[in-house]
């Protein structure tokens, strides 16, 4: 069996702050396949972005990895130096972030950001990246690609600025592809058109890709595997139709009962009491246990451990990891 193209052992990331020090990510554990789509789902503050630019090594000050390995292709990058970090990134390791208005220089041409990319880490000319982004240009979707080169970030829409990320992104063909809420703040018909570019793009390309969303439905259609991310730790990881088809933690489950659907009975999606603990007090047992229907007295004192539900099915839940998985929800 072939290793992971990304392996992350026990990742824990904190701020320290002046009340305090606050985990944001603790001790996390997901791996990626060459050409998978994995999923990274949860409640905003819940640590999802942080995860990601932990791998790119851009926490925001005071953020610091305190433990952990973040293997790619067999290297530990937290054991880089930063001009080893700096040849990864944008060439094999990738990031699609979530507001490309803030993303975008808004002084510079559009054309000429994403070339900037390409002459960083390869000895094209000015000529050749030209032609290199006009081709990405039409790769993502963005016509009349040559006169969109010379567009400034505020004339283009936002579906067009995200498209102009994208293509950023993948200016160095790299090998994995962070997608941090790629969809936010866009009208539908277009999140569905980003959502099917980056498919598309994943399978000709052979891609990885962790895109990391609050939104179910959107990881539901693009993503082979799912991670659920509650208060900075995974609680249930699963194949994507597993996951959906019989969620085993009662936070996944939620989430899924609070989606609309156009089948079944007709009625109004169940939102989910409370909300994310503050994290600098996360709970001392199960972090979801204030707000979960089935919680029991040791919930509250002891931590579960991640356990396998099924194959290929873990959960981090002693009510989800106790039941039989071929019964109901």
């Amino acid at each position: 069996m072939r290793p992971p193209l990304v392996d992350i052992e026990d990742l824990t990331v904190e701020f320290p702050t002046d009340g305090g020090v606050i985990r944001a990510v603790d001790r996390l554990r997901l791996n990626i396949a060459e050409g998978e789509s994995v999923g990274l789902v949860g409640e905003s503050g819940c640590g999802k972005t942080v995860a990601a630019l932990s791998l790119l090594r851009l926490l925001p000050a005071p953020g610091r990895v305190v433990s952990g390995t973040v293997r790619f292709e067999g290297t530990d990058l937290l054991a880089l130096d930063e001009e080893r970090m700096r040849e990864l990134r944008g060439r094999k390791i990738a990031m699609v972030f979530q507001e490309p208005m803030r993303s975008l220089n808004p002084v510079f041409r559009c054309g000429a950001q994403v070339a900037e990319t390409l002459e960083a880490h390869s000895r094209l000319d000015a000529r050749e990246s030209r032609r290199r982004v006009v081709s990405l240009f039409d790769q993502v979707g963005l016509a009349p690609a040559k006169d969109l080169f010379e567009a400034y970030p505020h004339e283009l829409s936002g579906g067009m600025r995200q498209r102009v990320m994208i293509a950023m992104a993948l200016a160095c063909d790299p090998r994995l592809l962070l997608a941090d809420e790629p969809t936010t703040a866009l009208d539908v018909t277009v999140q569905a058109q980003i959502v099917d570019l980056l498919t598309r793009l994943r399978r000709s390309r052979n891609l990885a890709v962790l895109l990391i969303s609050h939104n179910l439905a959107l990881v539901s259609g693009v993503c082979n595997r799912v991670a659920v991310m509650y208060a900075g730790q995974i609680v249930e990881s699963a194949p994507a139709a597993m996951l959906f088809e019989r969620p085993g933690h009662p936070y996944t489950r939620a989430l899924v009962e609070s989606l609309p659907r156009i089948d079944g009975p007709v009625g109004v999606p169940v939102p989910i009491p409370g909300e994310v603990p503050h994290p600098l007090r996360w709970p001392r047992g199960c972090r979801f246990a204030d707000r979960c229907f089935r919680v029991r007295l040791e919930c509250r004192s002891e931590e579960p451990p991640m356990t396998k539900w099924a194959s290929d099915h873990w959960v981090r839940c002693r009510e989800g990891a106790g039941r039989n998985p071929e019964e109901p929800a």
